[in-house]
């Protein structure tokens, strides 16, 4: 924790991103933006496919959320293995990727049912029904990240 307040008093914002680190808090940090990061892609190739690549077709709205998420679990992983997390445990890195991705999964869960509810009720409205099931979906996702990081505070520092 001292490290942290000496790199905020002494604005030194580039250890947060440069430089290998074993502190908790600079890496779920670095967690953190790569995971803002991971959703960027998923949100904009989602827009993408359903907009350009399957032209709005309701059908497709599944598939482009679930290519999207694909993307965005291989820019975290890749990321987070790469920066954040250097060293690991498991040896077999097909098995770390599908520990990692099987997280995911319920995530990707939710958001198809989510896009599947917002289909039935907006579909014939509007096709903007896909993205706005994506931030539903995406919101719902923040809220569990947001319980998380509690958790992992109060772990961190007071238990």
């Amino acid at each position: 924790m001292d490290e942290i307040k000496q790199i905020i008093r002494d604005r030194q914002f580039k250890k947060l991103f440069v430089g290998d680190t074993d502190n908790t808090i600079i890496q779920f940090f670095r967690y953190l933006f790569v995971g803002g990061l991971a959703f960027v892609v998923d949100f904009a190739l989602s827009y993408i496919l359903f907009r350009f690549a399957f032209h709005e077709q309701k059908e497709m709205a599944s598939i482009a959320n679930s290519l999207s998420f694909i993307a965005g679990l291989v820019v975290n992983y890749l990321i987070s293995t790469c920066w954040i997390f250097k060293t690991s445990k498991v040896e077999n890195k097909v098995l770390e990727f599908i520990s990692f991705a099987a997280i995911g999964v319920v995530g990707l869960l939710i958001t198809f049912g989510i896009t599947e509810l917002f289909e039935m009720w907006l579909g014939d409205t509007t096709s903007l029904f896909q993205i706005i099931a994506k931030l539903v979906a995406t919101g719902e996702d923040m809220v569990k990240i947001k319980i998380t990081t509690m958790q992992v505070i109060i772990t961190l520092f007071f238990i």
